[in-house]
C-alpha cells in the first residue's frame, strides 16, 4: 500500500503554516524478523511543537516504529536523525540523554515506593553520572524540584501513596512524569489512556497535555481510542501492515478511505458523520 494513498501530502500541516525546526527525521526505516517484515519504507518528519497521533490495528507496526526510534529495537535499514544527529544504533541511555524519551503501555513505576520516592529516584538517575552516582539521592533542592513536578502533573495529593495503591490514571501520570524529568525535546507515549476508565480518560489527558505544553515538549503517541485522537492531536500517522498509509491533519486522515477501511472502520466513520 503506497504512502500517497492519503491525499494531501502535507505531512500533517497546512500549506500556509510556517516551517519550524525539525526534531525527528526518519527515512526508509525497515525492520524484519527473518522472513517477516514488521516495518517497511517508514518516512516521517516531526517538527518542534507538534502533537501527533499514531493509529493502526494491533500488529500494524506502531510500537515497532517507536521501539526503533528510541533504541529498544535495532532497525534493519534506514536512517534516524534526532535534532540533526544520527541516532541509529545508539543505546537507549544515550538517546534519552539527547532529549528523546518514551513511556510504555504498562506504567513502569516502583510499586512498593511512594509517588514522591518514585519521582526522587527518576530525578536521581537523570542527574547523577560518573562519581555523582555515589552522591546522596535525597537532596533538599532536588526534593523541591520533585514537588514542583508532581504539582505540574497534578499528582501532589498522592505524594505519600505507594505505587501499587494508585488509581490507574494517576499511575499513568506518574509514569509519564518520571519520563519527563530530563525535559525531553520529544516524548513518545505508548497508549497513554490504556486501562483508564471512560470517565477518567479526558481528565487525565487534559492534565497530561497541559503539562507537556508547559514543558514545551513535542509529543507523539500511539492511541486506539479515536475520541482521544480527534480531541488531542493535530496530525495522524496511520499504520497498516508495517507501512504508513496516511500522514495528514487529523480531520483529513479520518476521512481517508484507506484509514476508514484498514484502521478505524467504516462503521465508526458513519457514526461520527451521523
Amino acid at each position: 500500500i503506497a504512502q500517497d494513498r492519503c491525499a494531501g501530502g502535507t505531512n500533517g500541516r497546512g500549506k500556509d503554516v510556517a516551517p519550524m525546526s525539525v526534531v525527528l527525521e526518519v527515512h526508509d526505516l525497515e525492520k524484519s524478523f527473518g522472513a517477516v517484515v514488521a516495518a517497511h519504507d517508514i518516512n516521517v518528519v516531526v517538527e518542534e511543537g507538534e502533537t501527533i497521533g499514531v493509529i493502526g490495528a494491533n500488529g500494524a507496526g506502531k510500537t515497532t516504529f517507536i521501539n526503533m526510534v528510541t533504541g529498544y529495537l535495532p532497525p534493519s535499514g534506514g536512517t534516524i536523525e534526532f535534532m540533526g544527529r544520527n541516532i541509529r544504533g545508539q543505546s537507549v541511555r544515550t538517546i534519552t540523554r539527547l532529549g528523546l524519551s518514551r513511556s510504555f503501555q504498562v506504567p513502569q513505576v516502583f510499586l512498593s515506593e511512594t509517588v514522591f520516592d518514585n519521582m526522587m529516584i527518576a530525578y536521581g538517575i537523570a542527574e547523577r553520572d560518573g562519581l555523582g552516582l555515589l552522591a546522596p539521592l535525597m537532596l533538599d533542592d532536588r526534593a523541591k524540584r520533585v514537588d514542583l513536578h508532581l504539582a505540574r502533573y497534578q499528582i501532589a495529593d498522592y505524594r505519600n501513596v505507594i505505587g501499587s495503591a494508585l488509581p490507574q490514571g494517576i499511575r499513568k501520570l506518574l509514569d509519564i512524569a518520571m519520563a519527563t524529568v530530563r525535559k525531553p525535546k520529544l516524548l513518545m507515549l505508548d497508549e497513554p489512556t490504556s486501562g483508564i476508565s471512560v470517565e477518567e480518560k479526558f481528565g487525565i489527558m487534559d492534565i497530561l497535555m497541559q503539562a507537556l505544553k508547559e514543558e514545551q515538549t513535542t509529543v507523539l503517541f500511539i492511541e486506539h481510542d479515536m475520541e482521544i485522537v480527534e480531541r488531542y492531536v493535530a496530525r495522524v500517522l496511520a499504520f497498516y501492515q508495517g507501512e504508513i498509509i496516511c500522514d495528514a491533519p487529523t480531520e483529513q486522515a479520518m476521512r481517508d478511505e484507506g484509514v476508514q477501511e484498514f484502521v478505524i472502520g467504516k462503521e465508526y466513520h458513519r457514526a461520527r458523520e451521523g
